[in-house]
């Protein structure tokens, strides 16, 4: 059985029903990003407060992000074609870049803004109102990442646990309005748009650490502690003898795991190929997100992928060649 390989079927892809539960955290994310928004809007053309400004664009820019979130959730609900095997998973992660480009671009616009009225001072009133505002903004902000990172996390979707510590941090940089308010009320009025240079920053910090999320989902990057679970599961199958050539990868917010296990050279075809199906079976018990293995069979003299390789050799006049 040198090199035979058993791919084991059977399960319905997860992906379908947590891509629905995906666009029911994105639908609602959405509305109460919007509304917190659109309140603060109001108070931001009575007050004339460049902090609130640019705050009110972050949160429209993160109730935007909403958009290419839900396209991705469904996309994933499309079965695998004959051009894309694997699914439509990876358009999540173009929805991550999406994403941060959307934060990256609120962060300019709220960048000018704040320079602007650096240079071209005018004067903010309604303190009171922005007060409520920011107030609003930050609980607005928190729910919101409260429902999104408890969804994320039960689907596993890095964009949307992402985004769900991008609206936690945008709390935090609504209630630095109030800081704003507060010097304009002592006698500051560059505290105005100083605090709103200061939430760019904030922004800006969320791009990067929102980018290295994304980019490692683009890249292949698997958490260690996954691929230490996944070892550790098809280890403790009987039968299994070792294991080889370890990996897994992310295709939206769903994992897929590839490995070798070493059999005794003395089970059948049929023996092996339940073994493999054993392993997957608890693979899936450990691994919450999995929706695909691929288990490679090899007897345990000849295992892993340096025997699945055949040697350099010629036929037929062709120079000598592998496969």
């Amino acid at each position: 059985m040198n090199g035979h390989h058993v791919h084991t079927h059977g399960y319905v892809d997860p992906s379908i029903s947590s891509s629905e539960r995906g666009l029911w955290a994105v639908k609602w994310s959405f509305v109460g990003l919007f509304v917190t928004a659109a309140f603060q809007l109001v108070i931001v053309f009575l007050s004339n407060s460049i902090a609130l400004l640019a705050d009110t664009i972050h949160n429209f820019g993160d109730a935007a992000t909403a958009i290419p979130l839900g396209i991705a959730f469904l996309f994933a609900r499309r079965p695998a074609t004959r051009r894309f095997t694997y699914g439509f998973g990876r358009v999540e992660d173009l929805a991550g870049l999406a994403v941060v480009l959307t934060i990256f671009v609120s962060a300019a616009v709220a960048f000018y803004q704040a320079v602007h009225r650096l240079l071209h001072p005018q004067p903010v009133s309604h303190l009171g109102a922005i007060a409520v505002a920011s107030v609003i903004g930050f609980l607005g902000n928190e729910l919101v990442a409260i429902f999104r990172i408890r969804v994320g996390k039960e689907i596993g979707s890095a964009a949307l646990i992402a985004d769900g510590y991008h609206a936690r941090t945008d709390g935090w940089t609504s209630l630095a309005v109030l800081l704003g308010a507060t010097g304009v009320y002592m006698g500051y009025p560059k505290s105005d748009p100083i605090i709103g240079l200061v939430i760019t920053v904030a922004i800006l910090g969320i791009v990067w650490q929102s980018v290295k999320t994304v980019f490692s989902r683009m890249l292949d990057g698997v958490e260690p502690d996954v691929i230490d679970e996944v070892r550790h599961s098809a280890a403790h199958v009987p039968g299994v003898q070792g294991l080889t050539d370890v990996r897994a990868r992310w295709i939206g917010h769903r994992l897929h795991a590839e490995l070798s296990i070493s059999v005794s050279p003395n089970l059948t075809v049929e023996q092996g190929h339940e073994l493999a199906k054993e392993v997957e079976h608890q693979l899936r018990h450990h691994l919450k997100f999995l929706s695909g293995a691929i288990v490679h069979v090899d007897p345990t003299q000849q295992s892993g992928e340096t025997y699945h390789h055949v040697q350099s050799h010629s036929h037929d006049g062709i120079p000598a060649h592998s496969h």
